[in-house]
């Protein structure tokens, strides 16, 4: 147990055991040894950074066996994008939906939810829009070249959404305008930071809905891309 701790790979690693199991394994130690391990825990909260740092925030928050597979090394810490593509046919379009299969280059996850054991932090989104250059063309929906909203004013001036297992991430009523970053050098295209990260666990049911005043002046074949951005476990 306390080479586990003292040799993880993670900061924030004594919120992965809890204050009860750091207590067990301090039991018995020698004094010189106590205090090295308690250093060890206690200087572990900071050195990594974006999506990571946050995620390592929430250690106290994952499932048990996932926790405990990040001890052990049977999963880690990765970076990752969840993303959807779905055609603006309504005024309403959910970009994740139970009966939606993966597929490269238009989604990779199936049925709206993250792959079993798998645990995911949301440090930010990404929405950007673009046409097909043929409608009819299913392999030409793999080949779009996505743009900032700010192409498509109908679509910047509507609204979005995003919970998981039914639980907001972001609340309704949200501008899509925050994805306008056509004049902001310091962040990727049509990326939002989230100032409250959220986790979303495997099997729940993830939703993100944009909803639009009007469709005006958006033509066929015009199609949204968002991208969940942030820190995910893996094999």
């Amino acid at each position: 147990m306390t080479d586990e701790i003292m040799n993880s790979e993670y900061n924030n690693v004594g919120e992965l055991f809890g204050i009860g199991e750091l207590e067990r394994a301090t039991q018995g130690m020698s004094p010189v040894k106590k205090a090295m391990f308690i250093k060890k825990v206690a200087g572990q909260v900071q050195g990594s950074r974006r999506s990571r740092a946050e995620m390592e925030k929430f250690f106290k928050q994952l499932p048990n066996h996932v926790k405990g597979e990040l001890l052990k090394g049977g999963v880690r810490l990765a970076d990752y994008t969840i993303y959807s593509t779905k055609e603006i046919t309504s005024k309403t379009i959910k970009m994740f939906e139970p009966q939606d299969d993966k597929e490269v280059g238009i989604r990779n996850i199936s049925n709206a939810k993250l792959p079993k054991n798998m645990v995911f932090l949301v440090s930010g989104i990404i929405l950007l829009t673009g046409r097909t250059s043929d409608p009819n063309d299913k392999e030409a929906l793999k080949a779009i070249d996505y743009i900032t909203v700010t192409s498509l004013p109908a679509l910047c001036c509507g609204e979005f959404s995003l919970k998981a297992n039914r639980k907001q991430i972001v609340p309704e009523n949200q501008s899509i305008r925050r994805f306008a970053t056509d004049n902001d050098m310091t962040v990727p295209l049509g990326y939002y930071k989230l100032d409250n990260p959220r986790l979303i666990r495997d099997e729940e049911l993830i939703e993100f809905t944009v909803e639009l005043g009007t469709q005006f002046g958006i033509p066929a074949g015009q199609y949204i891309y968002v991208g969940l951005d942030g820190t995910g476990t893996t094999p």
